[in-house]
């Protein structure tokens, strides 16, 4: 049996939007974002995104294993991006210098040494309120689209039956497998197989994991062939689908996507017009020419 993300009916600002017009305001919110690295612009973003998320009525308890994780990754991947400045030389020619931190020691010798400039930290300060606006908008859309409708919201939005629910499988593979891997685990468990015990180098342990490896992989394939089954069953791509959930945009609908829309257009405008590209506080910069 499928299983979904850990939805519930809210009374929130979210749920309170057909899925279709909160789907395409993303949609304007993550085009939107891409267009700029100037961190004045990005606040203005990482401001919509706090408060879809303050008012989304989504407790801290139900999303706290999501947030650490991204959160996690978006903090690790900024700061390797200020070690290495990866990324940033397309958006700046010339860095000013900060501080050089030298290592106490050298390797064949070369002093392993940090340069702390301006361009590379204000590159990850925005790049992190750019990624963590994103993602801050993306991990509501599992808690807070009602599975049920999943296929109708995409079909709504102008995709072939094959594909919206092709979608709607896909939303749900992610917590079956989890549901399925957890099950598997215990019922190891319950037999003496102690997976926190696993010892040896890496193709040891990988293949002392195939107790749950395997039956979950083959319990997912077994219910992939009897989703096709049952899809066959009842003729489905032969012609048009009818859905028993029936989806009605509302003038909040309507207004949320011309907002969403807005939004796109005076972005896109503004790039046109060079706004948004990257910025260095002019202090900053004020600041390592004191320094020099």
């Amino acid at each position: 049996m499928l299983v979904t993300w850990r939805y519930r009916k809210r009374k929130s600002l979210i749920q309170s939007f057909d899925p279709r017009a909160w789907l395409i305001f993303f949609a304007c919110f993550l085009a939107s974002t891409l267009f700029f690295w100037d961190l004045r612009y990005l606040t203005f973003f990482l401001g919509l995104a706090l408060i879809t998320v303050f008012t989304s009525g989504i407790t801290w308890k139900e999303m706290s294993r999501a947030w650490i994780f991204i959160g996690g990754f978006i903090l690790f991947f900024s700061f390797l991006t200020f070690l290495t400045g990866r990324g940033g030389m397309e958006l700046y020619q010339s860095e000013h210098l900060l501080r050089a931190l030298r290592a106490p020691f050298a390797i064949f010798g070369w002093t392993p040494t940090l340069n702390i400039t301006a361009e590379r930290t204000m590159f990850s300060i925005s790049m992190l309120l750019r990624v963590f606006s994103i993602a801050s908008m993306t991990i509501l859309i599992p808690y807070s689209l009602n599975p049920g409708l999943y296929g109708v919201t995409f079909r709504g939005l102008g995709l072939p039956d094959k594909i919206a629910y092709g979608m709607d499988l896909t939303m749900r593979f992610i917590p079956t497998l989890g549901r399925d891997f957890t099950q598997t685990m215990d019922a190891q468990r319950a037999r003496g197989y102690e997976l926190e015990k696993l010892s040896g180098g890496l193709a040891a342990q990988i293949r002392k994991l195939a107790p749950l490896v395997v039956p979950v992989t083959i319990h997912s394939i077994i219910g992939s062939e009897d989703i096709i089954d049952a899809m066959d069953l009842r003729a489905f791509g032969v012609g048009p689908r009818t859905w028993l959930d029936q989806l009605h945009y509302r003038r909040r609908d309507y207004a949320l996507m011309a907002f969403g829309v807005l939004v796109l257009m005076v972005s896109i405008a503004l790039s046109m017009w060079g706004f948004g590209k990257f910025w260095v506080p002019q202090p900053l910069l004020d600041l390592a020419v004191g320094i020099l």
